[in-house]
């Protein structure tokens, strides 16, 4: 019988030369004349044990990693083909901690399947929801997915059943289904791994999303760092289409959906929704005043749904388990499952599907392992470069969009950078600034010109000129900006600013050291 060996396509193993090793290996099956094929899967998101080798066995699947070309004779030599022993032995991948502590639902099948495979994809469960769905009204989709509670993914957290209604119900001869999949922030991947380990679960959700809303045609707004996205979605999409998932009449239904990508032109404001609609219009992306909503008046001036990738990713789960099932895990208002990214100097580096309501603590010093360096923690950023700077005395707050709020800060798209005892706060702050004035679309004033002020002001505390003065000009510019920006990402960049003065003090006042420097 031959034997399957998953070796993951996913861009972060690629990056760590899972594509070298599959070449090796199908060089050394072909050399020793074995019966093996291999399939190229996603990531199970253990990216400290990337490029993870896994071998189907009669007794389950066994893993080996980090694997390098140097070990795959080795490897076959120690009978890798029937699960043996060797040194980079990891047993069942399901049973690593970091794994076996997940409740993977949106990731269900990422790092299982082959992403291509419309048939592995229906084997492990894909299209139940899609069907389920089609024996429904859409305004009875829609209230499952209000009752679910899932709210946006993306990082505002906005109820997606709402804005799925309010496409329902305003009148138009063409709607929209747009997916954003600009995923811009630092310490982010779930949305790139999804699309390169899963993507028919997205596209089965967008197809949900236009049965719902009575939108017939969907875009995903891809951004163009993503190579094997593109390559892995284009696939899928082809695939879909061909098997009758898109098409004139889904699975043989009333109902039209088809889909296509569009790559992004590289502007961090284009994760802004209505950038990001002017932008996939062929405009250069600049922030729209609302109203209008695009719910109202979206893409090409038509009604628009426009959600992230794990919001509609999470959407087959609900229609296929039901909003019950879905609702019972989480905590408050934030329901579901949320994908962490654990990012920066941290041991265990990846993605880690669970409830909402983990402490952040028990996610940076449990799951995460702490540094990679050994060194102390001294803060982490949740939510990208726009989240705040949390200090370990804020390690208790349960991984929640209302308890972040409370403290200052963000979920955003639930990336979690860890920082160690040698990092500069003050450096910190003025990056948010400075990233802020470089991907400003320059359309409103207070982020255009706040935000270069910001980096000004700043560096005149570096230089210890006037510091108390500074921090009080500093603190003034970040209330303009919060509360006069036009979107997210002038009115955010106060947030790592504010927290890092707040939390670390210490680091914006002079010190023998930084006044020697200068």
């Amino acid at each position: 019988m031959t034997v399957t060996v998953y070796v993951p396509r996913d861009s972060g193993a690629v990056a760590l030369g899972a594509d070298n090793v599959a070449k090796a290996l199908a060089a050394e099956i072909t050399a020793r004349g074995l019966d093996a094929r291999i399939v190229r899967n996603g990531s199970r998101g253990m990216y400290w044990l990337e490029p993870m080798v896994e071998v189907a066995t009669p007794s389950g699947r066994v893993a080996y990693g980090p694997v390098q070309t140097k070990d795959v004779g080795a490897l076959l030599d120690a009978g890798l083909l029937e699960g043996g022993d060797h040194a980079l032995s990891l047993g069942d991948p399901e049973q690593i901690p970091f794994f076996a502590r997940q409740q993977r639902l949106t990731f269900a099948r990422c790092g299982i399947t082959d992403p291509v495979s419309l048939a592995d994809y229906e084997a492990h469960g894909g299209l139940k929801g899609l069907r389920n769905a089609l024996k429904l009204t859409p305004a009875e989709i829609v209230q499952q997915v209000t009752d679910s509670g899932l709210r946006g993914r993306g990082g505002a957290g906005f109820p997606t059943g709402i804005k799925w209604k309010t496409v329902l119900d305003t009148p138009g001869e063409r709607k929209y289904i747009v997916c954003n999949a600009d995923e811009g922030d630092s310490g982010t991947f779930s949305d790139r791994m999804i699309m390169e380990g899963d993507p028919f679960v997205l596209i089965e959700g967008m197809v949900i999303a236009g049965i719902a809303t009575g939108a017939t045609k969907g875009y995903i707004y891809l951004r163009s760092e993503y190579p094997h996205a593109n390559v892995a979605l284009n696939e899928a999409i082809a695939a879909a289409r061909k098997a009758g998932v898109l098409g004139k009449s889904v699975l043989g239904s009333q109902y039209a959906f088809d889909m296509e990508v569009r790559i992004g032109a590289g502007a961090y404001v284009c994760g802004e929704e209505t950038a990001l609609l002017d932008s996939l219009e062929g405009k250069r992306g600049q922030v729209r005043a609302k109203p209008p909503l695009p719910a109202h008046k979206g893409l090409f001036g038509k009604p628009t749904v426009i959600n992230n990738v794990i919001s509609l990713a999470s959407v087959p789960v609900i229609m296929d388990k039901g909003a019950e099932f879905y609702r019972d895990f989480g905590m408050g208002r934030s329901r579901g499952t949320i994908p962490i990214q654990l990012a920066g100097n941290v041991k265990h580096g990846g993605l880690f599907e669970a409830a909402f309501g983990m402490t952040l603590g028990e996610l940076v010093d449990d799951i995460g392992g702490g540094t990679a360096t050994g060194r102390p923690v001294r803060a982490v950023q949740v939510g990208g470069p726009l989240g705040a700077y949390f200090p370990r005395e804020l390690f208790d707050t349960p991984f929640d969009y209302e308890a972040f709020a409370a403290k200052d800060g963000l979920i955003g798209h639930a990336g979690i950078v860890v920082f160690d005892d040698s990092v500069d706060m003050l450096k910190q702050a003025r990056f948010a600034m400075e990233f802020c004035a470089i991907e400003s679309c320059g359309k409103c004033t207070p982020c255009r010109i706040g935000s270069t002020r910001g980096v000004e002001t700043l560096d005149k505390i570096a230089a210890n000129i006037e510091p108390e003065k500074q921090v009080a000009l500093v603190t003034d510019l970040c209330n303009t900006m919060k509360f006069g920006s036009l979107c997210a990402l002038g009115g955010f960049t106060p947030y790592p600013v504010m927290s890092a003065m707040t939390h670390f003090p210490e680091d914006f006042r002079p010190t023998p050291a930084r006044q020697a420097a200068e």
